[in-house]
C-alpha cells in the first residue's frame, strides 16, 4: 500500500541517517547541559498548556453577558485595534480567524521581511512582527479565540456574533478581516495545487520538492519581488512572470531583482496553465506574449503566485454597506453604515494595503469604539488591578533550537507527551502505544506558529493517549521528503504503525480531535488497522486525499 509504504520509508530514513546521531553521542558532553535544559522546557510546556487552558476557562467564566467590542480579524490592524481597546479597559474579545481569509495573524504570516515598519532598523519577519503584536494585545487584557466567525446579526443590538465554538453578544464590533491572495485559476490547479503550485513561498518554499530546482513567481508587485527573493534560498533560478512590460513594485524591490544573478524577470509574460512530471508534482508551465500571443514551455518545479487580494467580506452579506470590489464602505475614519460597527485595515482600504497604515486604523477604529460606548453609556470599564506581564514565555531552550537540534538516545524519554526531530519520530513510530501525531514545519512557517500552541491544547486533552513529534523539515530534509512533505505545516498522524490521516496547513482543533477520537475508538472496537491495507488493495494516499 502507498501509504504504509511510505510511511515505512520516511522511519528507513531516520534509521539509517546516522550521521547525526552519532556527531550528537560524540558531542554528549558539550549537549548535556543543553539537553538538561530542553528535558526542563518539555515540563514547562505542558506547565504553560495547563496555564494556558486555565486562563481561557477563566476568561470565559468572567465574561460578561455583553461585551464592550468584539474584534473580529487579526493582522496589524486587529491586533493594534485590541491593544489600544485593552488600554481603554474595554477587555475586548477577539476572533483571531483561522482558515476564512488565512491563518491568525493576517497577511503578514506569509511574508517574509518586512523592512519598512518602524523601530526595525535592520527589518523583521512578518510572523514575528505579529507574534509581538499578539503578545502586547494579550498584555493589556485582550481575550483570544483563534476561531472563524460564521455569522453576524448587526440588525438588532446588541450585535450578535457567531463562530463554530460559540456565540457573543456585542454593543461594538471592529471587522478586520483582511484580504485573501487571489489564484491564477489556470486548469493545472486542480490538480497541482500544493504538488509544485502554492499562494505562500514562506510557507512552502523550503519544501525539498524545491531546493535546488528552478521556480516560477508570478506578480509584478512587492509581494511577488519578496517571494522571488526569498526562493533563492532554497531554489536555483527564480523566473518573475510579469504580465506588463514593468513591475509594480517599489524601486527598492525592482533594484534587488534586476540585480539578483539567479533571478530572471520575463515581462510581458503570462501562465496559462502547468503539467505535471512523472511523479505527479508540477513540471512545466505554458506561458504566453502577451504582446503576440506566441506560447513556449518553461521547466519549472515549483509556481508560486503574488497577484493580489480579494477583501474577505463575504460574511457581512448585505448588512454592511460594500463597494463594487467588496471592500467594506467607511466614513469618517473607520465607520461604517452600521452604527457602532468599525472596519480597520486591509478590508476597505484599496489604495495604500500597508502594515502600518493597517495598524493605524486599528487604532483608529479602538479610538473611536471608546468614544462611541462612552457616548450611548454603554461602556464597561474592567480595571486592571496590575499591569499585566508579558505573555512571552522565557524558556532557555526555544521551540524552534529544540526542533533542530532533536533528541538522541540520551534526551529521549518515551513517557514524555512532545518530542522533536527524526530520532524521536524513529523511537516512537516503533515503540509508541498512543497516537503518534507528526507535525512538520519550518522556521520561516507563519501558518506554523499558529498552528503550534492549537496542538498543544488538543494534546493536553489527551493525556497519555497521544505522543506528538515536531520534524523541522530544514534540519530533516531526508524524512520530510520521504514522507511526501510538499508544504508546511503538515500533520501526519499514526496509530499501530498505520498512517491514519494527513491534515495540510492549518485546521480546526475539532478536525484533529476528530482523527485521534476516530484511532483511538477504532482501538477500542479492534478496528483500527486498515482491512484495505491488510488485504494488499489498492488505497489512495491521504497525502492526495487531503488536498
Amino acid at each position: 500500500m502507498r501509504t504504509h509504504a511510505r510511511a515505512v520509508a520516511a522511519v528507513k530514513v531516520t534509521t539509517t541517517t546516522t550521521t547525526r546521531a552519532s556527531h550528537a553521542r560524540a558531542n554528549r558532553c558539550r549537549r548535556s547541559t543543553i539537553d538538561a535544559r530542553a528535558r526542563r522546557a518539555r515540563t514547562t510546556t505542558t506547565t504553560t498548556t495547563t496555564r494556558a487552558s486555565a486562563q481561557e476557562q477563566d476568561a470565559t467564566e468572567d465574561a460578561p453577558d455583553v461585551e464592550n467590542c468584539v474584534i473580529i480579524g487579526s493582522g496589524p490592524a486587529g491586533y493594534t485595534a485590541a491593544i489600544y481597546a485593552g488600554r481603554a479597559n474595554l477587555r475586548p474579545l477577539m476572533f483571531e480567524g483561522f482558515q476564512a481569509g488565512g491563518v491568525p495573524g493576517g497577511q503578514l504570516m506569509t511574508t517574509t521581511e518586512v523592512e519598512n515598519f518602524p523601530g526595525f532598523p535592520e527589518g523583521v519577519t512578518g510572523p514575528d512582527l505579529m507574534d509581538k503584536m499578539r503578545k502586547q494585545a494579550e498584555r493589556w487584557g485582550a481575550v483570544m479565540h483563534t476561531e472563524d466567525v460564521v455569522t453576524v446579526d448587526f440588525t438588532s443590538r446588541p450585535f450578535t456574533v457567531s463562530s463554530s465554538d460559540r456565540t457573543v453578544k456585542a454593543n461594538s464590533v471592529i471587522v478586520a478581516t483582511g484580504a485573501t491572495a487571489k489564484r491564477l485559476g489556470i486548469p493545472a490547479e486542480a490538480t497541482l495545487w500544493s504538488r509544485g503550485i502554492s499562494a505562500c513561498a514562506i510557507c512552502d518554499g523550503a519544501s525539498p520538492i524545491f531546493k535546488g530546482e528552478e521556480v516560477a513567481v508570478v506578480g509584478g508587485g512587492d509581494t511577488a519581488t519578496e517571494e522571488a527573493v526569498y526562493l533563492t534560498k532554497y531554489a536555483k533560478h527564480v523566473h518573475l512572470l510579469v504580465r506588463g512590460s514593468t513591475m509594480r513594485a517599489s524601486k527598492a524591490m525592482q533594484d534587488r531583482v534586476l540585480q539578483h544573478k539567479a533571478i530572471t524577470v520575463h515581462y510581458n509574460t503570462e501562465c496559462v496553465d502547468g503539467s505535471p512530471n512523472s511523479k505527479g508534482n508540477l513540471g512545466a508551465l505554458k506561458l504566453r506574449d502577451t504582446n503576440n500571443g506566441d506560447e513556449r514551455q518553461l521547466k519549472v518545479k515549483g509556481l508560486f503566485y503574488g497577484i493580489g487580494h480579494t477583501p474577505n467580506s463575504k460574511i457581512f452579506g448585505n448588512q454592511i454597506e460594500l463597494d463594487e470590489a467588496g471592500y467594506v464602505v467607511v466614513r469618517e475614519g473607520t465607520r461604517t453604515s452600521i452604527e457602532g460597527v468599525f472596519s480597520a485595515g486591509d478590508l476597505h482600504d484599496q489604495e495604500f494595503r500597508q502594515a502600518i497604515t493597517a495598524a493605524g486604523s486599528g487604532c483608529m477604529a479602538a479610538i473611536s469604539v471608546e468614544r462611541y460606548l462612552t457616548e450611548k453609556n454603554l461602556l464597561v470599564e474592567h480595571h486592571q488591578t496590575k499591569q499585566r506581564k508579558s505573555v512571552e514565555r522565557e524558556e532557555s531552550v526555544s521551540e524552534e533550537e529544540r526542533a533542530i537540534q532533536g533528541e538522541d538516545e540520551d534526551s529521549f524519554d518515551i513517557n514524555v507527551t512532545k518530542h522533536y526531530g527524526q530520532y524521536a519520530l524513529r523511537k516512537l513510530y516503533h515503540e509508541s502505544d498512543r497516537v503518534v501525531m507528526v507535525m512538520y514545519s519550518a522556521p520561516t512557517c507563519g501558518p506554523c506558529r499558529r498552528l503550534k500552541p492549537m496542538l498543544d491544547k488538543v494534546i493536553a486533552e489527551y493525556g497519555d493517549k497521544v505522543h506528538y513529534v515536531e520534524i523541522d523539515i530544514a534540519a530533516d530534509p531526508e524524512i520530510a521528503e520521504a514522507a511526501g512533505v510538499t508544504g508546511t505545516p503538515m500533520t501526519q498522524i499514526f496509530y499501530q504503525k498505520e498512517r491514519i490521516e494527513v491534515l495540510s496547513g492549518v485546521k480546526m482543533k475539532s478536525e484533529y480531535r476528530r482523527v485521534i477520537d476516530g484511532a483511538l475508538g477504532a482501538s477500542a472496537t479492534k478496528e483500527v488497522t486498515m482491512p484495505a491495507a491488510q488485504a494488499g488493495e489498492k488505497k489512495e494516499s491521504p497525502v492526495e486525499t487531503s488536498r
